[in-house]
């Protein structure tokens, strides 16, 4: 029990941490790599992208329930050109806000739109 409160606040303590530099990138119109935020926000250890990853996902949920701006769409790949991660563009599928491949000009233009 104890270990899953250990758990629990550190996981609170990244996502802070995250969320202050999501805003951060918006604040100064950048974007910022997963390893960047990953590295911003303090997330160690085996899997670290990845639990990243699901909480973006997460927020982006909460961020379009919200008809708030997508921060979530500053966090790309350094890997995909500029893009976020495939996972990015399958989730807003999900949400019914894009129809299309998570690469290529039509994911660019998305992705664009997204960060305005």
């Amino acid at each position: 029990m104890a270990d899953d409160q250990a758990t629990e606040t550190a996981d609170e303590d990244w996502h802070k941490r995250a969320d202050m530099a999501l805003a951060a990138a918006a604040a100064a119109n950048r974007l910022i790599t997963y390893a960047e935020l990953a590295d911003a926000a303090g997330i160690s250890g085996q899997h670290r992208i990845h639990r990243l990853t699901v909480w973006l996902e997460d927020r982006l949920e909460a961020e379009v329930g919200a008809n708030a701006p997508l921060l979530s769409a500053r966090v790309i790949s350094r890997a995909r050109g500029g893009l976020p991660a495939p996972g990015f563009f399958l989730k807003c599928a999900e949400l019914g806000l894009y129809d299309g491949p998570p690469d290529g000009p039509q994911a660019y233009a998305f992705h664009l739109n997204c960060l305005r």
